[in-house]
């Protein structure tokens, strides 16, 4: 190769930059090559052959601090490390994969933050006739309950689907929601909470299952209440509402943690 190739050129061959080249000195990736009577490094064949692994492996996605070593292993150990390196791209590869769907997910905020089915039950609301205050309050719960109790999380959402096949409970929780315009001492809240409790002791034993398995949880009070009590302070006659009807299940033996 005549008297060597310059920095410049031997970067340009091996379609890298001469800061990289550099670099790859500096973590002693690449010998020094010799220097010319001006004092210029000539590049041989040879570094040009090093540096062109270098890159490759680089460009494969193995670590700088481990091409040294790989380059310098028998046949043996450089077919380990490659199955290695592999491996590691194969799970930075499902990690990237996933967080491309979760930002096209971004498009649809519910399917951002909650599962299909969790999704799918929102889609159901409005097909029952709800408003748009309450899918909003419930997604908001759903996202909460999620995060707070991801363990029950799924029960949570069976338990909704099958009261929302029962037309009395989703006639009662449309009720629930007129209630918002009433004040919180309304009578026809007593009235209300008793009718909800009836409905929702229709399937006590799947009710009593959940909430023991839900309460042996540590912090378990305090996170059913940072869900239950989501706009509480909003509105005052819901709060009221979900206390009566929290009593109304204790005292049929429903163990929920008085706050």
């Amino acid at each position: 190769m005549g008297g060597g190739l310059t920095i410049g050129k031997a970067a340009a061959f091996a379609g890298v930059t001469v800061k990289t080249v550099r670099h790859y000195h500096r973590l002693g990736l690449l010998d020094e090559p010799r220097r010319d009577s001006s004092g210029y490094r000539r590049y041989t064949s040879t570094d040009l052959l090093r540096l062109v692994q270098v890159r490759t492996l680089a460009e494969a996605g193995v670590p700088l601090a481990e091409i040294g070593e790989l380059l310098d292993a028998d046949p043996k150990r450089f077919a380990a490390a490659v199955v290695d390196v592999e491996r590691r791209l194969t799970d930075r590869i499902t990690e990237l994969i996933a967080r491309r769907d979760t930002l096209r997910r971004l498009a649809d905020s519910d399917r951002a933050l909650l599962p299909d089915r969790a999704c799918t039950l929102l889609d159901r609301l409005t097909a029952l006739g709800f408003g748009p205050d309450v899918v909003a309050s419930q997604r908001e719960a759903l996202v909460l309950a999620r995060a707070l109790a991801p363990a029950f999380f799924d029960g949570f959402v069976t338990q909704l689907e099958r009261r929302l096949d029962d037309p009395e409970y989703v006639r009662l929780w449309k009720r629930t929601w007129d209630a918002l315009s009433w004040e919180p001492d309304d009578p026809r809240l007593d009235e209300l909470a008793a009718e909800m409790a009836d409905n929702l002791l229709t399937e006590r034993a799947v009710m009593q299952t959940h909430m023991d398995g839900f309460f042996s949880s540590p912090d378990a009070a305090t996170r059913y209440d940072v869900v239950n009590e989501h706009r509480a302070d909003e509105a005052p006659t819901t709060a009221r509402l979900t206390a009566l009807i929290e009593a109304r299940l204790r005292a049929a033996g429903i163990a929920i943690p008085r706050r």
